[in-house]
């Protein structure tokens, strides 16, 4: 008698079954496929849209905090990202922001980084128009892959606000930033982002 397949479950800790995104129009460019190390070595790089549709969210998010300078370049005094080249590390401090979320929640921690993704994606911005000599901002509507991507960037830049003005741990930046905005919280910096710029593009209607 063959055995059991065993499911493939993130850090062999956390489920990837019942895992709901609450945006239907986001789902096609959220991928949820089971992995057990958000390590894809790069296959995607040079194939175009594959990120949104191949490559793990819970990745993509790694890899957005691992980015040289994306966290420090908008914070003053600050160069690059602590994180730089060492993704080793960094998954390890994800792993145990994930703990933290689970201990905090009594919720499967992919679950919240699904739910802190939804709420934190903007639906309108503004965009640039020039026309006869003149300029002008205008409202328009957001494609659902430019809305998964700024929220991942809304996240990252949100905990890197945290890590820069605060003494706690990475883990617990990282697992704060990812509790306030699954629960859509005014004290989430994405959150706080995201009613910004939707505040503008209503402005510019």
């Amino acid at each position: 008698m063959s055995k059991a397949k065993k499911e493939i479950k993130l850090f062999n800790r956390w489920s990837f079954d019942n895992i709901e995104i609450k945006d239907r129009t986001l789902e096609n460019y959220i991928n949820l496929k089971p992995i057990i190390i958000p390590h894809s070595a790069g296959r995607h790089e040079h194939r175009r849209f594959w990120k949104s549709s191949k490559v793990s969210v819970i990745e993509r998010f790694t890899n957005r905090l691992l980015s040289p300078g994306f966290i420090g370049s908008r914070i003053k005094g600050h160069k690059s990202s602590y994180h730089s080249g060492k993704k080793s590390k960094l998954l390890r401090n994800i792993k145990n922001a994930f703990i933290l979320i689970e201990l905090n929640t009594d919720q499967n921690p992919i679950q919240v980084l699904i739910d802190a993704i939804v709420n934190t994606a903007p639906r309108e911005e503004t965009t640039k128009i020039a026309m006869g000599g003149i300029s002008y901002a205008s409202a328009v509507d957001i494609a659902p892959q430019r809305r998964v991507d700024l929220a991942i960037k809304y996240i990252v830049q949100a905990i890197g606000a945290r890590s820069h003005i605060s003494e706690r741990m990475l883990e617990e930046n990282i697992a704060q930033e990812l509790i306030l905005a699954s629960r859509n919280s005014q004290d989430s910096r994405a959150v706080k982002r995201k009613d910004e710029i939707e505040r503008i593009a209503v402005s510019a209607r």
